[in-house]
Parts: C-alpha cells; sequence; structure tokens
C-alpha cells in the first residue's frame, strides 16, 4: 500500500515524495520504494512518533529549503483508491486552491452511516474555484444514530485525512495556530543529519514536538480550510476487516489470497504468506497466517488487534515488534527455523553490498551458497563460494560477507551456539557506519 500511494502521486506528475517514517521501518520503506521503481525519494526518519503535525511540518519545513510554493499533497499509506479519473479531477481542484493560499481538506462521499471516521461539514462554494467548497467544521467520530442523520445531508463528508496546501502556506499557519509544532520541527530539520539514503530528523529537537494530529492543530483552527469533496473508491484500510471489505469475493463472500483453501465457509477473510491455511464452516472470520504468527479473529473485533500486540509487549515476545523477515542496508534476512542452540536463516545480499567485519562471541556459523557467489572474510582468508559451496566460520574468527555478483546473493545460514541474539555481533569495520 505504501507503494501505491506513492505511485498515485506519481501518476499525477508530482515530484518525487517525501516519506516520514520511523527508524525501524526505514529498510522495508526504502525496499519497497525502490521496487515500485520511483527514484529520487526522500525518507524522513522519525526518532519519535508525534502524531501527523509534527510529520508533516518536517516534511514542509524540508520543501520549504529550495521551493517553499511547491504544493504539497498529504497521503497517508493506508488507503485505498479505486477511481483514479476522479482522484486526478479532485487533485485539480484541490491544487487550484492551494495554490491561492488556501489548505484543502478531502471530503470522500460517504457511503454508509460510518462511525469509525470523522465528517466534515461542507459549506458554500468557494468563488472562482469551481468545485471547492468552505470548510465549516469538524466533526468527530459519531455515535452509529449521530452516523445516520449525517448520512442524510449530501453536505457532511467523511474525513479522509488527505490534505493539499503550499509548503509555504502551511508554516505560515502554523506559526500562527502551532508555533510549538513548527519550531520543533524546523529545528530538527535544520539539525538534520544523512545516514545512507535516509534523513534523520535531530531527535532532541523533534522530541519537543507536542504529540497532535494535523487536524487538531491547524485544521480546525485556520479561517483558509476549504474542502473538496470526492468520490473516488476510497478506503481507510485501517483494519484487518477494513481490508476485506476491498478484497475480491467468491460468491459466499469469502477472500482468499495466498495458499488457502475454504470449504462451507461464509464472509471471511484468509490470507496465507507462508504455510497452506484451511478454513471449514466458519462465518465473518479473519484468518491471517505469516512465517510467525496466526491471527484468528471475528470480524467485528479486528480495529482490538492492538489489544493482542499490547499483551505479547507485556510478556515481552519479539512478535510483538519485529517481523521474521528484517531488512538492512545489504538486502535482508529471515529466520526459517530456530531451536536449542541453533538457527537457520535465510540471508539475501543485494549485488555490491557487503556485510560488516564481524566477530560474535557465543555462536559459530556454517554458510551454504544457494543462489550467486559469495566473497567471503574469514580472518586472514579471503574466499570464493559459489553456489552450492559452503564455508564454515568458528566462534570468534573475523568474518564478512560480501556480493560482488551481477544478482542476488541467497545463503543459508546456520549458526550454533549457547546464545544467538542478534546483540552477539562486534563491528570493526562498517560501509554503513552502524556500531
Amino acid at each position: 500500500m505504501l507503494a501505491e500511494t506513492a505511485l498515485r502521486a506519481a501518476s499525477a506528475d508530482f515530484a518525487p515524495p517525501v516519506v516520514v517514517t520511523n527508524h525501524e521501518h526505514r529498510f522495508v520503506v526504502a525496499e519497497q520504494i525502490r521496487d515500485a521503481g520511483i527514484a529520487q525519494v526522500r525518507i524522513l526518519l522519525e526518532p519519535v512518533g508525534r502524531n501527523s503535525a509534527p510529520a508533516i511540518a518536517a516534511a514542509a519545513c524540508l520543501v520549504a529549503e529550495t521551493e517553499p510554493d511547491a504544493v504539497l499533497w498529504i497521503m497517508a499509506a493506508d488507503s485505498a483508491i479505486s477511481d483514479l479519473p476522479a482522484l486526478n479531477a479532485a487533485i485539480k481542484a484541490a491544487a487550484a486552491a492551494a495554490k491561492a493560499g488556501f489548505l484543502v481538506a478531502f471530503g470522500m462521499q460517504p457511503t454508509a452511516p460510518e462511525t469509525g471516521y470523522g465528517y466534515i461539514a461542507q459549506g458554500a462554494p468557494m468563488p472562482g474555484l469551481g468545485r471547492v467548497f468552505k470548510l465549516d467544521k469538524f466533526i468527530e467520530k459519531p455515535s452509529p444514530g449521530v452516523a445516520a442523520e449525517l448520512l442524510k445531508s449530501k453536505h457532511n463528508l467523511w474525513n479522509s485525512g488527505m490534505f493539499m496546501f503550499t509548503a509555504a502556506t502551511l508554516i505560515a499557519e502554523m506559526e500562527l495556530y502551532a508555533p510549538e509544532v513548527l519550531h520543533a520541527a524546523r529545528d530538527a530539520i535544520n539539525q538534520k543529519a544523512a545516514d545512507l539514503d535516509f534523513i534523520r530528523l535531530n531527535a532532541a529537537a523533534f522530541e519537543r514536538a507536542p504529540d497532535i494530529s494535523i487536524d487538531y492543530a491547524i485544521m480546525e483552527k485556520t479561517a483558509k480550510a476549504v474542502v473538496v469533496p470526492a468520490s473516488i473508491g476510497w478506503s481507510d484500510v485501517g483494519s484487518w476487516s477494513a481490508l476485506a471489505e476491498i478484497a475480491p469475493k467468491d460468491a459466499d463472500g469469502n477472500s482468499a489470497l495466498g495458499d488457502v483453501v475454504i470449504e462451507k465457509s461464509r464472509n471471511s477473510y484468509a490470507r496465507s504468506d507462508g504455510i497452506v491455511t484451511a478454513l471449514l464452516g466458519v462465518e465473518d472470520l479473519i484468518v491471517v497466517t505469516t512465517q510467525d504468527a496466526i491471527l484468528v479473529a471475528h470480524k467485528n473485533q479486528a480495529q482490538n488487534v492492538k489489544n493482542v500486540v499490547e499483551r505479547l509487549k507485556a510478556i515481552k515476545r519479539p512478535e510483538a515488534d519485529t517481523h521474521n523477515r528484517t531488512y538492512r542496508p545489504w538486502g535482508f534476512y529471515e529466520s526459517l527455523i530456530h531451536g536449542d542452540r541453533f538457527q537457520v536463516k535465510r540471508i539475501v545480499v543485494w549485488p555490491g553490498q557487503k556485510l560488516s567485519l564481524q566477530k560474535h562471541f557465543h555462536r559459530a556459523e556454517h554458510w551454504v551458497v544457494v543462489a550467486g557467489c559469495a566473497a567471503v572474510t574469514c580472518d586472514a582468508e579471503l574466499r570464493l563460494v559459489r553456489e552450492n559451496e559452503s564455508i564454515y566460520l568458528p566462534l570468534g574468527c573475523i568474518h564478512r560477507m560480501e556480493n560482488p555478483g551481477k544478482i542476488p546473493l541467497t545463503v543459508i545460514e546456520v549458526q550454533s551456539g549457547p546464545y544467538l541474539g542478534e546483540d552477539d555481533i562486534v563491528r570493526f569495520e562498517d560501509t554503513y557506519g552502524r556500531s
């Protein structure tokens, strides 16, 4: 969905995007953007989460360094849009309003009395701006009864969380209504640091920013708020049940993605990224199988997955914070088998990249090359290890793996020892500046 969001902007002739994400997601974000074929992306790394207003302010300040009058289209990466021609028409209207000095919200035409979205009350037409209207007020997420009443008027719209304005306009309005947010974001940009292909916001400065959304910080206060009503096949895919709503379905209302078998079941969503997953005689379920965890939930409980995550964190389960596949600047690795005193991993190294020169105090490693060619350093020896060949790295040796070839290098790594944690690494040299 991140790649789809970025491509959506590219298809509307916007410049390469600024992506704001956290430190832990940086490599998977870069990987997905690269796989989408989008170049010259700037990826801003937040040291801490501070909600949408500081994130957007930081991006605006970065753009304003060179293009203060640039039009910014703000999008979250978890929305689905099916009608791109209608979207492009809405963008054209919004861009005209943004260039005229307004802050534009995109209001979606409601199709149901939805209680999971906030609403926007559409006001009078803005002279000379076509499909643009005054934004009268924001309405909090309503109760079912209130949502049914709101649906009766075509002037009540879902708040999509998409916005458009120039960098200069946003910065000026933030100076008036959210100066603490602006000053923290501006200082974080002024003291930013380059890290490989990423831009790190200064942690001390950014941490001073209040935790506040762009709606509360600016849009509900500014006198320049307008709205563009749109019907673009939009869905805020913030939960598994929302994803199930937009997924293709069979005659019984079931959605199956991946290695899935469904028998005598109705209105269920099943997705597998690994082993075969079978549903038999069930209704209204969400079943998600990944390589390291399985979720089974009733559709009406899908919004509460966060409660499960909190339980996992409380008992210190790593699945709460880390995925089975871990991205690094050189490629990625994933655990295949984890047992008592041993672990098997798949390691993929991109052409021209290399791991750090390192050693371990508690484990030995055996590398088997299954695709490509590896240049392996083991103490004083440098050896080429080709497909179907292997090399043993005894405990304590100083070693490194590099891909000198033109195709991705794939290695099966067998670790053995009393402790196999990722923190058992002493780095002596690293291309990517890690300690």
